[in-house]
């Protein structure tokens, strides 16, 4: 157990007083609170919640100007970001997907704002422009959030996200002329697109329309899935199934691969916890069979031969394994183990060309494994080293498969898989201008608060002396069953580049263990989540990688919950802190958009055992006045509709308020049509990144 450090408290000393120079803008305070299980919580910023009303959006200008005068001064910002985007312009491509004879796939020449979609009729074909989403807006902001062709690749269903909303619009595209149909689909959010086999339409899931002006913020329940024909208007889309007494379930159908069955997979909120239902798709009036529908584990279905569906689950086995069922004998009795539990997390399987192919994580690193349909190990797939892989999608009479390889100091490439011999053979490698040989990537098991190790991945230029001076980013995320990996990144190649050195650590909450792992840093112990990223830090000060004045966390999203509860409740042990899109308000979350699902890994303040934990950690309400926190830029957009910009308003206006008379700055950094992250314009991410690397060189 590591002991902690009260005494680096003094240790935490800008080079110079930047407090000083800095004039926050005046943040009104209203007397807002309420009694919450006896317990009166303020809450003096709620009007920041309102994101139409004049005086947040001068709130908002105001803060960005304050930010952006700061960021001014510092020397290096420019060329950080010239740097940023020159690594950035590498031409690169997405893995192909055949239909029809047609094969699909993405590319970017470089410094696209979004890539465009190809279709070529040879796998090594150049192709031709489909679908260019850099001339849907003039500023690079509608992003195709997702395609899928038709089965005989006639016809494109694609969906795109405005500003970086989760709202989706769904079009179709005639493939050959490279036109619209004129079909135009609203108000999906969280959908796939699952053609019928014959192309005569396809099914995807949507909500009612919310009310004028609450599309970024009103609760979004009741999702129904949908099927839409093909040459009609949405108002005739036949509603295949929704449940009006289960407002929080969501509903992901798909076509098997033969074609007679839709499947359903039933979700409730972010719970790895699911139902399946399924029902023959000749029988249109038949009811949705119900066939799992205790939510008792977790059911990812792989595919099917007939009637034997076949799932990754981990239902008596935290760390998955593989069944089938077979529908015509759907008692528990009869379902057959296919590939059992090992010590490694089973973290992904498809079939392909008749065989399973299973993808491993052995301490947050990938291992592929072939076996046939009836678990009988063929052989290893040789990986070109330490890091991460995935893809091996198609279909059963495929003979070959293709898959991504990256890891921290390498962009990777795609190949191509035989599945008869087993050969890799390089399908596109990206050119990067960063040398990866010259960095070194090591892993290691830090000891938590209670015990428990936690891997950590280190990364930093060969040969450093280890003397408590380099500047560090420790990040993770520690949530939602998501396990972090290793990846290659733009942004911090840079970071490497100008000495930094990138921690990765691997917290419980994530999924890179399996469920046990994922459920110990859940509700009531999310607290270990926490307890684990500050053992990190404090390792990495303690082994003299850096220091605590030199010492920077960065997170998004439910990371950035993390870095806002780190930063209150060890203000000493970090320099810098970097809060991106954070869920931030812990006794709000569940207020707004899809937030109410968020409750199965942090609880729900209307619990009262859950409220006290969670207002032991919530960031925005742990903050005490004259207390010495990290310099900070907080970040958030404007069009974040899943962690809505709320709770980065509210923490940074009261964090701005508590910060001692002499401690250094905290800014908030809010971009505008851009949202949680996903299909964020290219230019916008460089300048978000430049913005943050220039913070921390000048604080650190």
């Amino acid at each position: 157990m590591t002991a902690k450090l009260p005494s680096l408290l003094t240790l935490v000393i800008p080079t110079i007083s930047l407090a000083a120079v800095i004039d926050y803008p005046a943040t009104r305070k209203a007397e807002v609170s309420e009694e919450l299980h006896g317990t009166k919580v303020s809450d003096p910023y709620r009007w920041l919640e309102d994101d139409n009303a004049e005086e947040t959006k001068g709130w908002v200008t105001a803060q960005n100007k304050v930010t952006e005068s700061f960021l001014e001064t510092v020397p290096q910002r420019g060329e950080i970001r010239k740097r940023l985007a020159d690594l950035w312009n590498f031409e690169r491509t997405g893995a192909p997907r055949e239909y029809g004879g047609k094969w699909f796939f993405t590319h970017n020449t470089g410094l696209q704002n979004q890539s465009v979609l190809k279709v070529s009729d040879s796998i090594d074909g150049e192709g031709r422009l489909l679908l260019d989403p850099n001339t849907l807006s003039a500023d690079g902001t509608v992003a195709l959030a997702n395609f899928s062709p038709s089965e005989d690749g006639k016809l494109l269903g694609y969906s795109i996200s405005r500003g970086g909303s989760d709202w989706n619009e769904i079009l179709v595209r005639d493939v050959a002329t490279g036109k619209d149909t004129g079909d135009h689909l609203k108000w999906v959010k969280f959908s796939g697109i699952s053609w019928a086999k014959d192309g005569s339409g396809f099914y995807y899931a949507r909500y009612d329309a919310p009310p004028e002006g609450a599309a970024l913020t009103q609760k979004n329940e009741y999702q129904k899935l949908c099927f839409h024909k093909i040459g009609t208007p949405q108002s005739e889309d036949k509603v295949i199934y929704e449940r009006k007494d289960q407002p929080r379930w969501g509903f992901g159908g798909g076509v098997t691969e033969d074609g007679k069955y839709l499947v359903i997979r039933v979700s409730e909120g972010t719970d790895p916890k699911n139902r399946f239902f399924y029902r023959p798709v000749e029988e249109e009036e038949e009811k949705v069979i119900e066939l799992l529908a205790d939510a008792d584990a977790s059911y990812d279905f792989i595919g099917n031969e007939g009637s034997e569906f076949y799932f990754r689950t981990d239902l008596d086995a935290p760390r998955h394994r593989i069944i089938a069922i077979d529908v015509t004998k759907p008692e528990r009795s009869a379902w057959k183990e296919i590939i059992p539990q090992s010590k490694d997390l089973l973290q992904e399987a498809s079939m392909v060309g008749g065989k399973l192919v299973v993808e491993y994580l052995q301490d947050a690193k990938s291992a592929v494994a072939v076996f046939d349909v009836a678990g009988k190990k063929i052989r290893d797939v040789d990986l070109p080293g330490i890091g991460s892989a995935g893809g091996f999608s198609g279909r059963q009479q495929d003979k070959e498969t293709f898959y991504s390889f990256t890891s921290f100091t390498d962009p990777g490439a795609i190949y191509r898989y035989d599945l008869a011999s087993g050969e890799s053979t390089l399908w596109k490698s990206p050119k990067v201008g960063f040398d990866g040989s010259a960095y070194e990537t090591k892993q290691v098991f830090v000891p938590s608060k209670d015990g428990t190790k936690v891997p950590v991945f280190i990364v930093h230029k060969k040969g450093i002396t280890l003397d408590g001076s380099h500047r560090t980013l420790l990040t993770g995320y520690g949530g939602f069953n998501i396990s972090i990996t290793p990846g290659f990144s733009i942004g911090r190649a840079v970071w490497l580049e100008r000495g930094g050195i990138l921690a990765v650590a691997n917290l419980r909450g994530g999924g890179e263990y399996g469920s046990d792992w994922h459920q110990a840093g859940t509700r009531l112990q999310k607290q270990n989540v926490f307890d684990d990223f500050i053992a990190a830090g404090e390792w990495l000060v303690k082994e003299n990688y850096t220091s605590p004045q030199k010492l920077a966390i960065q997170g998004g999203s439910n990371g950035g919950l993390l870095v806002g509860a780190c930063m209150t409740q060890r203000p000493d042990l970090f320099g810098a802190a970097l809060p991106a899109v954070g869920v931030l308000d812990m006794l709000r979350f569940h207020k707004f958009t899809i937030g109410w699902a968020w409750e199965k890994d942090y609880g729900s303040a209307e619990n009262p055992e859950e409220f006290k934990a969670l207002l032991q950690y919530s960031p925005y309400h742990v903050l005490k006045s004259g207390t010495r926190y990290p310099a900070t830029m907080v970040t958030t957009a404007d069009h974040d509709d899943r962690v809505v910009p709320a709770h980065s308003f509210k923490f940074a206006a009261r964090l701005q308020e508590c910060q001692a008379k002499e401690g250094p700055p905290v800014l908030i950094r809010i971009d505008t049509s851009a949202g949680h992250g996903a299909g964020t314009a290219l230019s916008k991410m460089i300048d978000k990144t430049a913005d943050e690397w220039a913070f921390l060189e000048k604080v650190l």
